[in-house]
């Protein structure tokens, strides 16, 4: 049974000073059961006959339905008309400037694009026809709900968009490294993003969902729930911008030369192997090296070790999608690898570093909407919502229509049309004609073509309505496909992630709503929650569909689909005055033919001395270059050095927090006086002696795990 929350006097919770817990709103006591009402597709509708209470317009017109976009049909097409939605993502499009409103924080290179498998019999697009074409890319990554100034681990989602300067116009695939997202309409884009942001009155805190606003917002919007477990796994604390996938997202449409359809779904899968970091890890790597990912990319671009990423597809058919056991067009919704498999169709590289950051990075300019011929849409209302919002933020952001003058953001190929002017104009159609149709003959100018640009024609039905479709309704059922595909350890860092977010928060009933959701996707978890904050079981959330166990997929799995290899990865050694030579430059060998970096850490910024009298300098200093930056380490002092490090309180810490956070750790005998110091409980299997110029390779070896996970169990109180 889990424990009620202690309480002090006049009933505040015990853990701070009287005067600094916040006060609950009235009627806020920790209710049992939520019956909030709900929609068709099982969304959230909080109404009121108050007039006084009535949401608005900004032209003060009430508002009868926040939570859809006007559509035609429950799964049909968002319509222009919608007047509230273009209001409500115009105003929100235009909050900041001039930093991006999401997505501020990122870091970008260019690369190029290599088609490995032709789609030329089901889409026209030149850049997905022809095998061995290369196609100059972009790419951004970022962090959502920081600024430009947040550290790069925060606990977050990570953009990963694209830009193809094709021959026939840019293609933006602008997505996430998470397949999934909190909301299936565009229309509560604005509120997403305000609730998971700084709260405004304190403006704090900063690139964290851990406060009342997102929980309270989340524990009111079943459809999150699944995107929620993401966000509460591993993935958005990845090692590396290299080290994680990246999704589309939607399901779009390519169409053929006659103008067929066929739905896909796009993955980019690293060849460089999924991995993530652990949470303790990620808050001491942002205070000692806040741009941890973009020093990792830039470094190994730097280098030559070009990150590689595979395009895949998932394709299917109209029939085929009407088969899903959900709604392809649903954006909380995946599908399984297992039930549609993804098809390789070639590789992106990244093997150049901006010139100019401000350039590139920060006015690069993407749109979901721009696709070339023979790349559409689907129905999807985010990604309708999208189309919609994305250059109404370029406008505001980069201070004009002319955005696409700017090198970065202008195609590759011809650009003719007729506009003309604005704010920033770098180019202007030449001479007197602007206009079209026209009858100037040779100086007429540029003239539509009928293999252009086409829709496909889906059919619509239905009436103009607010309504989400019965078929977007299950909430639960992938969110805990998603949890028991985790491999152990990673459930337990979901439970361990939800835990800290919901102690953050300073409402009772909030977290006793957000676990109430929980008890939909799994009891265990549920209890384990619970347990974690001091709180007793409320009753299970209302479900607008029951929760169906589906099968699981490694696929979701981040352990399950690690490099396999130590290649790119980067290992500290620490080494002192009088440190053996020989097992130093066998290791540094093994490492270097593994294809994998080391740095060295030392006393002094100034170097050492080995045993041979060889000086060897050092990158860091012991306390400027904490274990939390490497992916292994090796202690390698000599008697002396090990004495005089067993001393030093960064060089303890040092040696704890690699133990402590399952890291691999080559070391020298004397490096046991050290240990000692660092009160590490016990030498296990992770440890790995260096004690002749032949265990390098043992302990490289062991390093292709990356981790040595079983420590965890041990010294972890939440294990």
């Amino acid at each position: 049974m889990a424990r009620s929350t202690a309480k002090g006097e006049n009933g505040k919770i015990k853990g701070e000073s009287a005067n600094t817990v916040p006060p609950a709103p009235a009627g806020a006591d920790l209710p049992t059961h939520y019956a909030e009402t709900q929609g068709h597709g099982g969304e959230t509708h909080q109404t009121t006959s108050d007039a006084a209470m009535t949401m608005t317009s900004q032209q003060g017109i009430p508002v009868a339905d926040a939570q859809n976009s006007l559509r035609a049909g429950p799964r049909g097409p968002t319509l222009l008309e919608d007047f509230q939605l273009r209001e409500k993502i115009f105003h929100f499009d235009h909050e900041r400037i001039p930093e991006r409103v999401v997505h501020a924080r990122g870091y970008g290179a260019h690369g190029v694009f290599e088609l490995t498998d032709s789609l030329s019999d089901i889409c026209r697009a030149n850049v997905l026809g022809e095998v061995g074409q290369q196609t100059e890319t972009f790419v951004r990554f970022s962090t959502v709900a920081g600024s430009k100034g947040s550290p790069d681990l925060a606990r977050d989602v990570r953009g990963f968009a694209v830009k193809f300067y094709t021959r026939e116009g840019n293609w933006d695939l602008v997505g996430n490294n998470i397949p999934v997202f909190f909301i299936q309409d565009a229309i509560k884009f604005p509120d997403l993003i305000h609730a998971v942001k700084e709260e405004p009155d304190r403006a704090f805190p900063q690139a964290q969902s851990a406060h009342d606003n997102f929980w309270d917002f989340a524990s009111l919007m079943p459809e999150a729930w699944h995107m929620v477990m993401w966000q509460m796994s591993d993935r958005t604390i990845p090692r590396s911008l290299r080290t994680m996938e990246g999704f589309g997202i939607h399901s779009f449409r390519l169409l053929d030369d006659e103008g067929n359809s066929t739905f896909v779904k796009f993955h980019w899968k690293p060849r460089q192997g999924l991995q993530s970091v652990m949470w303790n890890e990620a808050v001491k790597i942002n205070g000692a090296d806040p741009d941890f990912h973009r020093r990792d990319m830039w470094d190994s671009i730097e280098a030559g070790d070009f990150p590689v990423w595979d395009l895949g597809v998932q394709l299917f058919s109209e029939e085929e999608a009407a088969t899903l056991p959900f709604d392809h067009l649903d954006s909380t919704k995946l599908i399984p690898e297992e039930l549609i498999p993804v098809r390789i169709i070639g590789n992106l590289t990244l093997n150049r570093n901006v010139d100019n950051f401000f350039a590139s990075t920060e006015q690069v300019a993407f749109c979901t909407s721009n696709v070339p011929p023979g790349i559409d849409f689907s129905d999807d209302p985010l990604l309708h919502g999208r189309n919609f919002s994305y250059l109404d933020t370029q406008l505001k952001r980069l201070g004009g229509p002319n955005f696409t003058h700017i090198p970065v953001n202008a195609p590759r190929c011809p650009v003719m049309n007729f506009q003309q002017d604005g704010h920033m104009a770098m180019t202007n159609p030449k001479g007197r004609v602007n206009y079209e149709p026209n009858s100037w003959g040779a100086e007429a100018g540029p003239r539509e073509n009928p293999k252009g640009t086409t829709s496909y024609p889906a059919p619509t039905d239905g009436g103009k309505q607010r309504v989400r479709s019965e078929t977007f309704s299950d909430h639960y059922s992938q969110a805990r496909q998603f949890l028991l595909s985790q491999q152990p350890i990673e459930q337990k860092h979901i439970g361990d992630a939800l835990t800290f977010e919901l102690s953050k928060v300073t409402r009772v009933d909030i977290r006793a709503r957000a676990v109430s959701h929980l008890l939909n996707i799994d009891a265990d978890l549920a209890a384990t929650v619970a347990d974690g904050l001091g709180m007793a079981l409320p009753e299970a959330a209302v479900a607008a569909k029951p929760t169906i166990d589906l099968p699981t997929s490694d696929k979701l799995s981040i352990l399950a689909n690690g490099p396999g290899n130590f290649k790119g990865r980067k290992m500290g050694v620490v080494l002192t005055d009088g440190s053996g030579a020989d097992v130093f430059n066998a290791l540094t060998a093994a490492l270097e033919a593994e294809g994998a970096v080391w740095e060295v850490i030392a006393p002094k910024i100034g170097g050492v001395t080995l045993d041979d009298g060889t000086p060897v300098a050092a990158k860091q200093k012991i306390d400027g270059g904490p274990s939390v930056l490497y992916d292994a380490v090796a202690i390698l002092p000599s008697a002396a050095g090990a004495a005089l490090l067993a001393k030093d309180a960064a060089a303890k810490d040092f040696c704890a927090d690699a133990f402590a956070h399952c890291k691999f750790i080559g070391f020298s005998t004397d490096a046991a006086v050290l240990f000692d110091a660092a009160r590490i409980p016990e030498m296990d299997d992770g440890f790995v002696q260096l004690a002749k110029p032949k265990d390098a390779g043992a302990l490289v070896e062991a390093c292709r795990a990356l981790r040595f996970w079983e420590r965890e169990t041990k010294v972890d109180l939440d294990a």
